[in-house]
């Protein structure tokens, strides 16, 4: 996997100037522009723009409700993790991709221990639709995305 950046700074970098700074306020102070997100609603945007689709497209895809995805897209609703993994699927985004998304959306990464993580990232790094994805999880007895249950 590649070293992520921040800006021209990569994570590791800002790992070490941390540590190194006197205290944090210091560190802030010489690196602060560094140490932000995005607004989730700003980069979803940005991200249909970069890659030229339409947010009914991509919430579509995602198999979520149109006017709660609209409402992702307008930033007056916060995505949920499964949300943004469902997000994942609809922008067709590869596992490297589904992590920055989630970071941006400030939920936990996906982890290949866990094994309803595994499911999805190898369903996104298959370019699996969410449709795909849910029936690998309910096939392997693992929660679905959006908080639907399987039944045995």
């Amino acid at each position: 996997m590649m070293e992520e950046k921040s800006g021209n700074i990569t994570t590791r970098e800002l790992w070490a100037r941390l540590f190194q700074a006197p205290a944090v306020d210091a560190f802030f102070q010489e690196n602060g522009d560094a140490c932000s997100l995005p607004n989730f609603s700003e980069y979803i945007n940005e991200l249909c723009n970069v890659r030229q689709e339409k947010p009914g497209t991509v919430i579509k895809r995602s198999n979520i409700e149109s006017s709660f995805g609209h409402r992702l897209f307008s930033g007056t609703r916060n995505p949920s993790r499964d949300t943004v993994l469902m997000l994942a699927f609809g922008f067709e985004l590869l596992p490297d991709d589904t992590q920055q998304i989630l970071k941006v959306a400030r939920q936990t990464p996906l982890h290949p221990k866990v094994k309803r993580d595994a499911v999805i990232a190898w369903c996104l790094h298959h370019h699996n639709t969410v449709v795909e994805a849910q029936q690998i999880l309910y096939e392997h007895h693992l929660p679905l995305m959006g908080g639907a249950k399987f039944e045995a």
